[in-house]
């Protein structure tokens, strides 16, 4: 066991410096040239493909470019974990975090709030506990005896909420599910379900639909058996490294982007590379601290206890 958590720990520090590449920029220099641009770090949402989360968001950095002249350098995590410590050790100043992993890094001094997308005037999404369409599964009770899927222990979609849905159902993870599978992605949990791998899978409802939109999953093999509470959306953050000057230009333009003439609507894109109507800079982080005092339970004990239960290792 120590042997294997070793290993994990080695592996999370590869990821980093996998992830981030380059060291830390000078805080004088970032973003003023193509040369040395602002490093933009992703969270792998759905698994982090070049061709998946990141060119979800490169229409927004492209458009923000134009508006501010900086340069960006987006690139996408090889964990939740490798941001976090991406943006603590100074190798990202900017990062697309999860709710989760956002409190995580600014708890430890090392990001605050940019912005939060906005569509239709709502800044939330929601999480779910998925089950097939053919299960004799209809509530959450029932899950107990059976086998489920959570993906990486820093999302809030595919892990903290999800427990929060057993919880209220009175089922503990650690003694009543039949056995625990871990993933690093929505997707990957997704696809456990549909080849028949677990009896259930936890997993954002905006993961679910663009993993059905790039046919990925068969919308027909699914049926949701609970949805979650409103979870804030996944913010873009900064690291406390930047310089003010350059923290109030990303602000500046960044909320105003969806009326700045000459950027194309098509580019103000989100979670899930879906077009959103704006990003809201002013945003009350109040709220993201509320909306997870429903997830308070879910410490670092229990993520703990919920690795050994899948076995020692995030797969």
């Amino acid at each position: 066991m120590a042997n294997r958590v070793t290993l994990w720990l080695l592996g999370c520090c590869m990821a980093v410096l996998a992830a981030c590449g380059s060291p830390p920029a000078s805080n004088s220099d970032s973003g003023n040239t193509p040369v040395q641009p602002l490093r933009v770090l992703l969270i792998p949402a759905d698994g982090g493909t070049e061709d998946g989360t990141k060119a979800d968001f490169k229409p927004l950095f492209d458009a923000l470019s134009h508006a501010t002249g900086l340069a960006f350098d987006v690139r996408v995590g090889q964990s939740y974990a490798a941001v976090i410590e991406g943006m603590c050790a100074g190798h990202a100043d900017i990062a697309w975090f999860g709710p989760v992993s956002y409190v995580e890094a600014r708890d430890r001094g090392c990001a605050e709030l940019l912005a939060i997308e906005e569509t239709s005037g709502s800044t939330t999404y929601y999480a779910g506990l998925f089950v097939r369409a053919s299960s004799d599964i209809e509530t959450v009770a029932q899950l107990s005896g059976h086998t489920l899927a959570l993906g990486s222990s820093h999302s809030a979609s595919s892990f903290a909420f999800p427990l929060a849905l057993l919880k209220a159902a009175n089922v503990d993870p650690l003694t009543d599910l039949k056995a625990l599978r871990l993933t690093e992605s929505h997707t990957q949990s997704l696809m456990a379900l549909q080849s028949g791998d677990v009896d259930a899978a936890g997993a954002s409802l905006t993961s679910f639909e663009r993993a059905l939109n790039q046919g990925g999953l068969d919308a027909s093999n699914f049926r949701i058996l609970a949805r979650s509470d409103r979870i804030p959306n996944p913010p873009l953050a900064v690291s406390r490294r930047l310089p003010d000057d350059v923290k109030a230009t990303l602000r500046a333009a960044l909320g105003k982007l969806h009326e700045t003439a000459g950027i194309d609507p098509n580019a103000i894109r989100g979670y899930g590379g879906k077009r959103v109507d704006r990003y809201v800079t002013q945003f009350d982080e109040a709220e993201i601290d509320k909306a997870f005092e429903g997830i308070a339970f879910v410490d670092e004990e229990l993520k703990a206890a919920l690795l050994r239960k899948a076995g020692g290792v995030q797969q």
